[in-house]
């Protein structure tokens, strides 16, 4: 009995070896449909902005991103965002298919003495359906445009955030 044991043991060797070699490439090509590449109009709808979480109109912005991306796994991807208004700044997921980019501003929130002090941008944003929901490969991406001022600036306990819809629009 230990032949036959040995035998059909080692006839599957070959069968587990060729299934895991043949499996690698569908997998990268899996992880490679998860990147966000190309160019795109960004808006941040200025229409409906809040600021400390209670409807303010602010302008709203438009520019031109070019996004290059890369994912090592399904669900972790980083990259690089140039905009058109003169900046580039890391992309990254780690969740699969929320994307960010984060930025610093320097000379961001002025204060009624005259000094003027940084904030930190954050870019979140998903490919979406026309309604709203996840859909990988989607060329429409949406989110929001999340600033947040220093703590206690200007006199203020609670850092001044403005946040904005979000809205990408693959154009090549």
């Amino acid at each position: 009995m230990r032949r036959i044991s040995t035998a059909a043991s080692a006839a599957a060797i070959p069968i587990i070896v060729a299934t895991a070699v043949g499996a690698t490439p569908s997998a990268q090509a899996n992880e490679d449909a998860f990147a966000i590449n190309g160019t795109f109009t960004v808006t941040s709808d200025g229409e409906w902005a809040t600021t400390d979480y209670a409807f303010h109109k602010e302008a709203t912005v438009i520019s031109t991103w070019t996004i290059t991306s890369t994912c090592t796994t399904e669900v972790s991807c980083t990259g690089q965002v140039s905009s058109d208004q003169g900046w580039t700044a890391p992309v990254y997921t780690s969740e699969g298919h929320v994307w960010y980019v984060e930025r610093d501003l320097p000379n961001w929130q002025p204060c009624p003495d005259g000094s003027v002090l940084p904030g930190r941008q954050t870019f979140k944003f998903y490919p979406s359906d026309s309604d709203g929901l996840t859909q990988i490969g989607s060329p429409y991406l949406e989110g929001t445009d999340k600033t947040v001022g220093e703590r206690y600036a200007c006199g203020r306990a609670k850092p001044l955030t403005i946040i904005l819809p979000l809205r990408l629009n693959k154009i090549a």
